[in-house]
């Protein structure tokens, strides 16, 4: 039995690192489907949630009204939740393409809710605070809503570590986080190419994305909601497509500690979401959009409890064969190295990929198991703080003072 779990959990593992993506890729260039992309111009409603995001909310504002977009097709419509300092009074602008709302503390998706009722556009592009646009960011957006059967589009988030967009981590400060979360977007982003290719992505990141108005339905509390919000393009039997060239530039996590909560946050979220979209999963509606949902959104969020099946049974079959010792070493060598990457913390040297990467794998795989025992015992996350906002606010006054270093990159 001792066996059969662990080969059952290697296969688990296997599939989901990579014979998922294999599979992805093989499908997208056996059975491709290209979609329609034209420069068309509809009108476009940015829609933004803000909590006490004064330090970002100014350099967010101006980043949009700059984008290379045409004036009387665009409208940016911010919703705080409540802020407690200067985030209304800073974002407001005399130019007509901004909308603020001073709401109560309600969370996120009554925020999301507001500005969107409160909004005009064809397009609903929704972003986050301490995000950046490239300037032609929203031009390569909407060019595949020239397709019918597209019913939203998800951009391209890029993490930086440099100041070249304002909003960014300095180099010096980046955590080993924040590098292994970059090498894994990387990868990701190799993934939603095929994904689209060959039919539609999973869902969107919160940083940049876009869907047909008539598509929006009330984003629900305790929910991630880019996820459910990207997902009723889905149910609504049109394609979710990744067009990599809409650009939007995000800092890198900074902080460990700040980023922990922030994964937990954001897996408990989606973890809710995936239970309330469950007919999502049905592959007799949704084809084999379900089993790229099943095993992203919950094998690849659930892998700790694998993980910890070959912890156990690798040790107990030490003496089994050399296959199950390579595996304990294999496995002290992964999980030593991210704690190794996880104590430099933001020296140098824990941001390179042989540190940061385990130390990612470490963290993520930590607080998914935080996040599925919150979703066991009922617990909800209905509120949220900008925690990359704050970081890269006080990283920018470290980085004031004279450094050697060079200058470089919930939601």
């Amino acid at each position: 039995m001792t066996a059969f779990l662990f080969w059952l959990a290697s296969g688990l593992i296997g599939y989901t690192y990579a014979g998922f993506p294999v599979l992805v890729m093989l499908r997208a260039k056996l059975r491709p489907r290209p979609h329609r992309v034209a420069d068309v111009t509809p009108s476009v409603s940015v829609v933004i949630a803000a909590h006490d995001e004064e330090r970002s909310i100014g350099a967010r504002v101006e980043n949009l009204l700059a984008v290379d977009y045409p004036r009387d097709c665009l409208e940016i419509v911010i919703a705080s939740d409540g802020s407690t300092d200067r985030t209304v009074a800073v974002a407001r602008r005399e130019d007509p393409r901004v909308r603020v709302l001073d709401l109560p503390r309600t969370g996120k998706a009554s925020a999301l809710n507001a500005a969107v009722a409160a909004s005009t556009g064809e397009i609903l592009v929704f972003s986050d605070a301490n995000t950046a646009y490239a300037p032609d960011a929203i031009r390569r957006l909407v060019r595949s809503f020239a397709d019918d059967e597209v019913g939203g589009v998800a951009g391209n988030q890029v993490y930086l570590s440099s100041r070249d967009v304002g909003e960014v981590v300095d180099a010096t400060t980046a955590s080993a986080i924040g590098a292994g979360e970059r090498s894994y977007w990387d990868f990701d982003r190799l993934i939603k190419d095929a994904e689209s290719l060959g039919g539609s992505v999973i869902s969107a990141t919160g940083a940049i994305y876009a869907i047909r108005r008539e598509l929006f339905r009330q984003v629900p509390d305790g929910v991630t909601d880019d996820f459910i919000t990207s997902t009723q393009v889905i149910r609504a039997g049109r394609r979710l497509v990744f067009e990599p060239e809409a650009v939007a530039l995000e800092p890198v996590a900074s902080s460990s500690k700040g980023e922990y909560r922030r994964k937990v946050r954001i897996m408990t979220r989606g973890l809710r979401g995936v239970a309330m979209a469950r007919e999502l999963l049905d592959p007799r509606r949704f084809g084999f959009y379900s089993l790229q949902l099943l095993t992203h959104k919950i094998l690849r969020r659930l892998m700790a409890v694998p993980l910890l099946v070959i912890a156990v049974t690798s040790v107990t079959l030490w003496d089994h064969g050399p296959l199950y010792r390579l595996a304990v070493i294999g496995q002290a060598a992964v999980y030593g190295l991210g704690a190794i990457g996880l104590g430099l913390r933001g020296h140098p040297a824990g941001r390179r990929p042989w540190f940061s990467l385990p130390a990612f794998f470490v963290l993520v795989n930590v607080a998914s198991l935080h996040a599925a025992w919150n979703l066991l015992t009922g617990r909800r996350i209905d509120r949220w703080q900008p925690v990359r906002a704050a970081e890269a606010a006080a990283d920018r006054s470290v980085a004031a003072e004279p450094s050697p270093a060079a200058a470089g990159g919930d939601r």
